[in-house]
């Protein structure tokens, strides 16, 4: 297959940032980065205006990293707890997994987490507290932490009103 260079002007997943000068296959470039302006042709003239692509990615990137920075200050600060049934044998009915954790980490922060942020081994099926890391950015990691309860028994509260 034949390749082209280009430049790309964004950042696109697993091709590369702004700045970059990327070997593609030349219909990808012809018919999705070129027409969708996410990138320049490679050319003698195009290749002079990287400097100015590259002091702009430098500036996105750092203010990525100050945002991680801040989220990374809140989360520590976070203090998530959630609710697991748990039957008479002590075995949990249901679990918790990252995307139960990240839609309440996104509920009470607002900060937009992905349940693909969070590096959780296995599914919480046990009370207890869990420290749990969220990789933010590739140079910030945070944890949450998450205290896993037995909710309220409902049979007690209608007792007591008999």
């Amino acid at each position: 297959m034949a390749t082209v260079e280009v430049i790309l002007k964004e950042k696109i997943d697993g091709l590369g940032a702004e700045a970059d000068v990327v070997k593609v296959k030349r219909g990808f470039a012809r018919n999705f980065l070129l027409p969708q302006d996410r990138a320049y042709e490679a050319t003698p003239a195009n290749l002079r205006h990287v400097e100015q692509l590259k002091a702009d990615r430098a500036k996105r990137e750092a203010e990525e990293l100050a945002d991680a920075e801040n989220a990374a200050t809140k989360l520590k600060k976070l203090r998530l707890s959630m609710e697991l049934s748990i039957g008479q044998g002590g075995k949990a009915f249901g679990s918790i997994t990252t995307a139960d954790i990240a839609d309440l980490i996104n509920e009470k922060s607002k900060l937009g987490v992905d349940r693909h942020q969070l590096k959780l081994n296995k599914p919480i099926k046990s009370l207890g507290s869990y420290d749990i890391p969220v990789k933010l950015h590739p140079d910030v990691e945070a944890s949450v932490t998450v205290r896993v309860k037995a909710p309220e028994s409902e049979g007690s509260s209608e007792e007591a009103t008999d």
